[in-house]
């Protein structure tokens, strides 16, 4: 799977992230800290990697700041993009399930290395609901992106 990773900061979580997507056989690629030379504030880096998942040049993306709030807002920016802030495997897999999140938003500063890892199973596992009232939820906040579109 190609994933599109983007840190505001070179922090040893955000170093284990790419690593172990890596290891897990995904195709990674880096934006903001993770990157010399990009631009590393959290709006500018998460919009960039959630616009890969948007323009199809990533199947889903990881976004991360210090609380994974801000990555998450401006991801969330991006039409197109479900992006969901996961702080446990429990969270990660109800978004990939129920929301069909397709940007994973973490915090550097909450996550630790087992957390991450349970994290990343959880998400991975995880298939998107093909429940009707599931499917509408999630048609609905297409028709939001699309509505500011035109607006």
């Amino acid at each position: 799977m190609r994933i599109s990773v983007s840190s505001d900061m070179d922090e040893p979580v955000a170093r284990l992230l790419v690593a172990e997507l890596r290891r897990r056989g995904h195709d990674v690629r880096e934006h903001g800290a993770l990157r010399p030379g990009a631009d590393p504030q959290w709006a500018v880096c998460s919009a960039a990697a959630a616009q890969d998942v948007a323009e199809g040049a990533a199947d889903q993306a990881v976004v991360c700041c210090w609380t994974g709030t801000g990555a998450s807002i401006a991801a969330n920016k991006v039409p197109g993009v479900r992006a969901a802030l996961c702080t446990d495997a429990v969270t990660a897999d109800g978004a990939r399930r129920w929301n069909d999140a397709n940007v994973l938003a973490l915090s550097l500063r909450l996550t630790s290395e087992p957390v991450l890892k349970e994290i990343l199973d959880a998400w991975f596992a995880a298939e998107p609901s093909q429940d009707a009232e599931d499917r509408r939820n999630v048609a609905r906040v297409g028709r939001l992106d699309a509505a500011r579109k035109t607006s």
